[in-house]
């Protein structure tokens, strides 16, 4: 479809009513990739972040956040353990960090799991901007996809919820040199932004369909204390009552990304959980069909706050493994054990 045809279907979907759109997104999912779902073992081993992000907990100037960084050890055995219990694919995620040394220690460890597990098991980065000889190191060492949200497509709103050193065009760029790297690119928004209207979340689905990305991640917008963009006038009715608009606003996006672009991968966020206790599912019956589990060490997990309210941050991963299958087993669906999960969309066809 065109970019105005697919924001034409979007308006009309816009006014179906919800539990219908999700039903006919999940059927679309059904139908083109099963009743399965991929799992990604989510290990953050780092909050240190050279940006300062006007809604991110881990932004460089929130004084509140106690910063760590695992050592090579400690994700290599994370990511052993999540491909030991059958997990397909692991995600390394941190803050931004552009220096040499930490390019370098990223390599290390991308080349330490990929030596042991080869290409059995998916390796995705989740790291922020960096060049392109950055980008070119890792993927040498190893590293299968690169996940980097553009956070809004429209480029006015991305300027207001970003430091006046911030570049839209950077981000756009960054995802382009991925794509010519050969990594399977994925990208994303937050739904519920202040100031986003419809016609930008539209236009986000567009800019997915345009930049040819082949995984899609969208949550809700959760304010965080630490961040300028938290609003303490609200009481917490009136915030409750806003995330949940932001909620099922979030599953449309979901629903609609289904429909549309039909064979990406998209992922259940971790952020719908945050709202709802049963978010993740619910992220699964709109047409989503990647979880990512956190499998970060408890000592760590804590400390890694993208925003309030973050589950399972107590949880050992053993225990979240086992409650993840039962809940998704709950809802008919299955947990694709030991495949790498990449997209249909990749390749056109190459699983």
């Amino acid at each position: 479809m065109t970019g105005q045809e697919i924001k034409n279907l979007l308006f009309l979907l816009g006014e179906e009513p919800l539990e219908a759109l999700t039903a006919r997104a999940y059927a679309q999912k059904c139908e083109l990739l099963g009743k399965r779902v991929a799992l990604r073992g989510l290990i953050e081993f780092s909050n240190f972040c050279r940006k300062n992000c006007f809604y991110c907990g881990i932004r460089r100037d929130n004084a509140n956040v106690k910063r760590y960084r695992m050592t090579e050890d400690e994700i290599v055995a994370a990511a052993s353990w999540s491909a030991d219990r059958g997990y397909g694919s692991v995600v390394l995620q941190s803050g931004e960090v552009p220096s040499e040394e930490n390019a370098r220690f990223v390599a290390r460890v991308v080349s330490r799991i990929h030596e042991k597990y080869g290409d059995a098991l998916g390796i995705t980065l989740s790291l922020g901007e960096q060049s392109e000889e950055t980008f070119r190191l890792w993927r040498n060492a190893g590293a299968h996809r690169y996940l980097l949200r553009i956070e809004s497509s429209n480029p006015e709103l991305y300027a207001r919820i970003h430091p006046c050193d911030h570049s839209w065009q950077a981000r756009r760029d960054c995802l382009r040199m991925l794509k010519r790297l050969g990594y399977i690119v994925g990208t994303g928004v937050m739904v519920g932004l202040p100031g986003q209207t419809l016609e930008d979340l539209a236009n986000d689905i567009v800019f997915f369909a345009d930049e040819d990305v082949d995984m899609i991640g969208m949550g809700p917008f959760i304010e965080d204390p630490g961040t300028p963009m938290f609003n303490p006038a609200l009481d917490d009715a009136t915030r409750t009552a806003a995330r949940r608009t932001k909620f099922d606003l979030t599953l449309r996006m979901i629903a609609a990304v289904r429909l549309t672009l039909k064979d990406v991968n998209i992922a259940a966020a971790t952020a719908l959980q945050a709202i709802d206790p049963d978010g993740r599912e619910k992220g699964v019956l709109a047409g989503a069909n990647v979880i990512m589990p956190n499998v970060t060490p408890r000592a760590y997990c804590a400390a890694y706050r993208l925003y309030p309210n973050k589950p399972c941050v107590h949880e050992h991963a053993e225990a979240c493994r086992g409650c993840l299958e039962s809940r998704l087993k709950a809802i008919g669906e299955e947990i694709a054990w030991g495949g790498r999960g990449d997209p249909l969309h990749f390749g056109k066809g190459k699983a």
